[in-house]
């Protein structure tokens, strides 16, 4: 059953996404502010007994309510349009990884590494172990690296698919034949989940993503691990 603290956006995980809860909520202030105002004005004229019958205009008060919405608009485009370029920023990164989606599951390519590839299937409810997820859980996770600037390279081999992770502030299309690119940094370790947000068929809720943030020695670790198998 679902409480109040899951109506909310989800605990960022990193920079990026931070900058969208902020940009949320600074929006969201703003928003209330102004309907807190229409509300107002409706019920003072609602119930307002005064009245003009050879009032016919007011030049000051219209230049008055078409400067103020205009210049709220300016406070909401300015940050908005700040966090785009930021969004599509590309930096250099430590890490490449190619996301590919198929009816229904991942599939994973370590661009840096030789032979470092997996698909990734959701785990069936009647597998689960004590405390895993249903629906969210996967037979093989997306290993990466925290505190490292990584870039996933995402696309299709079928339909289109959307790779997402919220908490991660990541939303990438996947589409067959096209390769989009996404940037991120996680700020910390932990395992981070997400979903397929594209209609991509029958089994579209049925390809979840799951990734795990390790520290940089431990994911080391992994990769001899994986490639001496």
């Amino acid at each position: 059953m679902a409480n109040w603290t899951q109506l909310g956006l989800q605990d960022a995980s990193s920079p990026l996404m931070e900058e969208l809860i902020y940009f949320h909520d600074y929006t969201l202030i703003i928003l209330t502010l102004v309907t807190a105002l229409v509300v107002y004005g409706l019920v003072s004229l609602i119930f307002s007994t005064n009245t003009n019958r050879f009032f016919l205009e007011g030049q000051g008060l219209e230049t008055i309510w078409t400067i103020i919405p205009a210049l709220i608009l300016i406070f909401i485009a300015l940050p908005s349009l700040q966090l785009l370029y930021l969004i599509d920023e590309v930096n250099n990164p430590f890490l490449t990884i190619k996301a590919i989606g198929h009816q229904w599951y991942w599939s994973y390519e370590y661009a840096d590494y030789q032979n470092l590839e997996f698909d990734s299937y959701m785990i069936p409810t009647s597998d689960l172990t004590l405390g895993n997820p249903r629906l969210l859980e996967v037979d093989n996770r997306l290993i990466l690296p925290s505190q490292t600037p990584i870039r996933v390279l995402i696309t299709s081999s079928d339909v289109l698919h959307s790779w997402t992770i919220p908490s991660l502030g990541i939303k990438m299309d996947a589409v067959p034949g096209r390769l989009n690119q996404v940037n991120f940094f996680i700020s910390r370790p932990g395992l981070f989940y997400g979903q397929c947000s594209e209609i991509c068929g029958a089994n579209h809720s049925f390809m979840p993503i799951v990734l795990e943030a390790i520290n940089f020695s431990n994911f080391e670790n992994w990769v001899s691990t994986f490639l001496t198998e």
